[in-house]
């Protein structure tokens, strides 16, 4: 089959044929549909974070499942299904409690790579799904079903930026009727916490950006009112759309020093900020520990939007189908699987939310 190969840190992606174990156990064989370009794996790609090459990345993937391990108890041949990165045992404390974002075994999804080059060479299936391929071997946790009726491309996205954005919003700072939210960075996954705001019942969604052209996309998502921190102080702004009071809940999705600290100043008192993107990975957050304590604030890091995956994409998918939820106008544009490194290109463009691979 075809895969999307990465064989040097920074040296890009490059299409190759690989060819794939068949499933056992508790894996699942997916024929991929759509798989969603993430900053991140682009990130993974440039920076050595710990993942071994050659490898194929990927974690945003949707399609069909064309045959099952002899332990799978969950998933059928044929459903529908999409990936999310959030790997878990099932069994610990805090997945028997429902937060399966917080693990304590992950390595119970991990096998041995199923992946390897035409000549044997061991590839590396980064984040257990490697969705930038014509299919993937899954362990059966690590895998969704979802309605037949969704689109593949707006299904793909629920896997990460979609949860991320809207977890961060209905999970992790549990956004109440009537509160105000910021939300620092309008791409991909921060119109996604638009829309959780929305779904939450927020009485004010501040949109923060430079890009004039986000900023009205933001509007069309659901915003209330929005700031272009090149033009005026975004602090003071947030301020002043609040009454002076700042915003209850703010939402960090670029993450470079400045732009913490800033969000930091939006805070109203007892706020909470959440750090969820990661431009920057040296990003360092400098506090004043008397304003946190006597303003009552606090910094919480946020992963995969504290997303239970059988929990939380089923409920999406079924707001997206009920026309809840905007899912269409996030994909801007689809690429084959020759075109990522183009496709990662586009997404400078401030137009495009997001691109997906729909053809191999």
């Amino acid at each position: 089959m075809k895969a999307a190969v990465v064989r040097e840190f920074g040296g890009g992606f490059h299409t190759e044929n690989v060819t794939l174990s068949d499933p056992v156990g508790r894996e699942v064989l997916v024929d991929i549909q759509a798989s969603g370009l993430c900053h991140s794996d682009q990130l993974a790609q440039k920076t050595n974070m710990g993942f071994n090459v050659p490898a194929v990345f990927g974690h945003e993937l949707a399609g069909i499942v064309t045959a099952i391990g002899d332990q799978v108890r969950d998933i059928a041949v044929g459903d529908h299904v999409v990936g999310c990165l959030v790997q878990y045992c099932g069994a610990c404390a805090k997945c028997l409690t429902g937060d399966v974002n917080l693990c304590l075994h992950p390595e119970a999804t991990l096998r041995e790579n199923r992946l390897a080059a035409d000549n044997g060479e061991e590839m590396n299936q980064a984040y257990g799904l490697g969705g930038f391929a014509e299919q993937a071997i899954v362990h059966e946790n690590q895998l969704v079903k979802v309605p037949d009726a969704m689109p593949f491309p707006q299904a793909a996205l629920l896997g990460c930026g979609v949860v991320t954005g809207a977890g961060a919003v209905l999970n992790t700072a549990n956004v109440q009727p009537g509160q105000t939210i910021a939300i620092i960075g309008t791409g991909g996954v921060g119109t996604n916490a638009i829309t959780a705001g929305l779904i939450a019942g927020a009485s004010k969604i501040i949109a923060v950006d430079v890009a004039d052209d986000k900023l009205e996309n933001a509007r069309h998502f659901g915003a209330t009112d929005t700031v272009n921190s090149t033009t005026s102080d975004a602090v003071a702004a947030v301020k002043e759309l609040t009454g002076g009071l700042g915003a209850d809940y703010v939402f960090d999705f670029v993450g470079i020093p400045a732009v913490t600290k800033s969000g930091i100043g939006m805070l109203a008192q007892g706020g909470g900020l959440y750090l969820i993107g990661i431009l920057d990975p040296n990003n360092r957050v400098d506090v004043d520990a008397f304003e946190l304590i006597a303003g009552r604030k606090h910094v919480e890091g946020v992963y995969m939007g504290s997303t239970n995956p059988k929990r939380d994409i089923p409920m999406i998918a079924n707001l997206y189908l009920q026309g809840r939820y905007k899912l269409d106008e996030l994909v801007s544009k689809t690429i084959s699987i020759d075109e990522v490194e183009e496709g990662y290109a586009s997404l400078r463009d401030p137009k495009i939310n997001r691109v997906v691979i729909t053809s191999f």
